[in-house]
């Protein structure tokens, strides 16, 4: 897409002198694709799962589809959870914030952090200095991505698309090995609620191992199977809710 986008750019406004003409435009062509790989290539090197632990406190951070999570719990006690869009720009993470579950007035707001990257480290330059996050997974699973649900099973037995009204977003993130949902509105700066831990995706079986809940620590813990499968893209999962509830819901790939 991105060599469509440039041949249309420049070749009307380039009046053909022959060869010299054409060899141009193609080293031009060649370099801004190089430069796009990189650039993607660096980018979706961060995708997966990183931890650091501060003492007692466990900070997660999850990458995937151009989107981050950053989730900090003790224990069954849940601290916080912020996320939003991300790229890279040479050595600097660039996160836009779009929920903020301790600070509110973050949301909408812009961050570079400068960051280094090896195969199984990632060290970030925060205001309070240098941390460094281990890496739990590279996110190279069937499942993994950003997923937003589309629909619910009714009780008459048919799926009924879910259109979540106004600019309430609810997504979950699953990378390796991990996961977390969130039920966000950026719009309004509300923050709903979350929860995560890691899970498997073995035979049909999918299966939550909850680590944090923000809503109720006593299901920390708490292990959840669902009926899980890949059907036309989608992704159907089928059992019950962590409060007993029977539940048939769709989710789909998110795309910006």
């Amino acid at each position: 897409m991105l060599n469509c986008y440039i041949y249309n750019a420049f070749c009307p406004s380039i009046k053909s002198d022959g060869p010299k003409t054409m060899k141009l435009l193609l080293f031009t062509v060649l370099i801004c694709s190089t430069a796009f790989s990189k650039l993607n290539a660096q980018t979706t090197a961060v995708n997966g799962a990183w931890q650091l632990s501060e003492g007692n406190k466990t900070h997660q951070l999850l990458f995937s589809d151009g989107f981050y999570f950053h989730t900090v719990y003790q224990g069954k006690q849940f601290i916080m959870t912020q996320g939003g869009n991300y790229e890279t720009k040479g050595s600097k993470l660039v996160c836009t914030s779009l929920f903020n579950s301790a600070d509110s007035t973050k949301v909408g707001k812009i961050t570079d952090i400068p960051f280094n990257l090896t195969a199984n480290e990632l060290s970030l330059d925060v205001p309070e200095g240098q941390v460094s996050f281990d890496r739990v997974d590279d996110s190279k699973a069937p499942l993994a991505g950003l997923w937003r649900i589309t629909g619910r099973m009714a009780d008459d037995g048919k799926i009924t698309p879910l259109h979540q009204t106004g600019t309430r977003q609810t997504y979950k993130m699953l990378t390796g090995t991990k996961f977390q949902w969130v039920a966000i509105d950026p719009a309004k700066k509300q923050f709903s609620g979350t929860g995560g831990g890691s899970y498997t995706f073995k035979d049909g079986k999918y299966t939550e191992n909850i680590e944090f809940f923000s809503r109720d620590n006593s299901r920390v813990g708490a292990a959840l199977v669902f009926d899980g499968k890949l059907e036309n893209g989608d992704w159907h999962h089928s059992g019950l809710s962590s409060k007993g509830a029977k539940i048939y819901e769709v989710w789909r790939k998110n795309t910006k």
